[in-house]
């Protein structure tokens, strides 16, 4: 008797086991400072990639709420580079967001959010490249992955997590992203649609690819702050009109012996320096102070740097010291100038794509993202057009021949967060095939 007692609890152990660490990962069901079990499936684990898997990423993996069998799977970068993706599981689309108040040295408070994507879709928040967030390099020596090199990393990873979920080897596949990974995403398109061709296995079913407020073009993108903030009324008529003859259109790497153009741009940042670029409507303010609307942003370090969250999203320790939301101290090879000759390459391949961007968004301004897109020649198939939310125009969209859609959203900022009720929609939207 006392023998099949032990074996029956054996075999519940190996179950737990087994469910804990499903598909090479581990299933969390508690977060601290979240009350309850959580109301979704989380998955978090590490998949190694590059020379010997020296490399392990780390992921948050949060199943869809409707129907994960067949809704798309999501891969989520974040920009920077050096920017954790849980900044776009807390702040962005993800189905929890922290409750903003005053920091009182315990566990900041994570709530259920109203706009999750993960409501239609399966999402991987990955931490890339290595040295991000939670994911770290066993060889203590190793560069950071350039650009070209970070493609190769994220369609490997994506290879391998997909062996281990072989559940998920026939749901639609989008690569989404904002910010920086404007400039590896498409990239990272390429690589994937190139490793399906010469029969890399598993074969990964790539429908297409999402970017936000993309940073594609660093010298298209930066001078077109100029003519964004002359058409936001930041800047006089004179001051654009002088900048325009003085400069010649390069504003950020101007000619030193050109004074005038220099002394102008001067004059520019001292009439926008008290803008917040991100979203033009706030001003700057102390990140310190919790009536700062990027205060937010601090209590994800409160947390993340907690070690009983460590342990809870089973952290390898030792791993990992101060968790950042965004290493800016990075030092990534930019060896990717311009992601146009991509969007071309993915254009020719036949992938669907959406580009928005919040029209108030001074770092990344739609203008820039408008002319990339009018370079790539192709015809328009569906004309400039409001789209709406019930009565109210939500922002304009355009829809090309090559299977892209550029919609903005209007009053929205650099990410997603400022208009999450927007976004959500013009997601769901167009990953169903609706018009927006």
């Amino acid at each position: 008797m006392g023998s099949w007692i032990l074996k029956s609890l054996l075999l519940k152990l190996l179950v737990v086991l087994i469910q804990n660490h499903a598909d090479g990962g581990s299933i969390v069901r508690y977060l601290p400072g979240f009350e309850g079990p959580l109301p979704f499936q989380l998955e978090t684990g590490y998949i190694g990639v590059g020379e010997g898997e020296e490399d392990q990423l780390f992921y948050y993996f949060i199943k869809s709420e409707r129907n994960p069998e067949e809704d798309p799977l999501l891969v989520w970068l974040a920009g920077g580079p050096g920017c954790s993706s849980f900044s776009g599981l807390v702040y962005e689309n993800g189905p929890l967001g922290f409750k903003v108040e005053t920091y009182n040295g315990s566990i900041p408070s994570l709530v259920s959010t109203t706009y999750s994507w993960t409501k239609v879709a399966n999402i991987i928040y990955l931490d890339q490249p290595v040295g991000t967030g939670f994911s770290y390099s066993r060889n203590q020596l190793s560069d950071t992955p350039s650009d070209t090199e970070a493609a190769k990393r994220v369609n490997e990873f994506l290879r391998k997590w997909l062996v281990k979920h072989p559940e998920y080897f026939s749901n639609p596949l989008y690569v989404a992203g904002n910010s920086y990974s404007g400039i590896v995403i498409p990239a990272i398109v390429q690589e994937i649609s190139n490793g399906n061709d010469i029969c890399c296995e598993p074969q990964i079913n790539l429908k297409g690819y999402l970017l936000g407020n993309p940073l594609t073009d660093s010298v298209l993108d930066g001078n077109a702050r100029i003519p964004f903030a002359h058409g936001k009324a930041l800047i006089s008529d004179e001051l654009y009109d002088s900048m325009k003859r003085s400069c010649g259109g390069n504003y950020f790497n101007v000619f030193p012996l050109n004074t005038e153009c220099l002394k102008l741009v001067e004059e520019f940042k001292q009439c926008v320096f008290r803008i917040y670029e991100e979203l033009i409507l706030a001003s700057n303010c102390d990140p310190k102070s919790p009536d700062c609307y990027t205060y937010r942003y601090s209590l994800s370090e409160y947390w993340a740097n907690n070690e009983s969250v460590r342990r809870a999203l089973k952290v390898v320790k030792g791993t990992t010291g101060k968790w950042k939301r965004c290493d800016y101290n990075m030092r990534c090879p930019h060896d990717i100038i311009s992601s146009i000759p991509y969007h071309l390459n993915n254009s020719i391949k036949g992938y669907r794509s959406l580009i928005f961007s919040g029209d108030h968004d001074m770092t990344i301004p739609y203008v820039a993202t408008q002319a990339w897109i009018r370079s790539l020649n192709y015809s328009i198939t569906q004309k400039w057009r409001p789209w709406m939310i019930l009565d109210k125009v939500a922002g304009y969209t355009k829809t090309y021949a090559n299977k892209m859609t550029f919609a903005t959203v209007k009053g929205g900022g650099h990410t997603l967060e400022y208009k999450p009720e927007e976004n959500s929609i013009m997601f769901k939207r167009w990953i169903s095939s609706q018009l927006l």
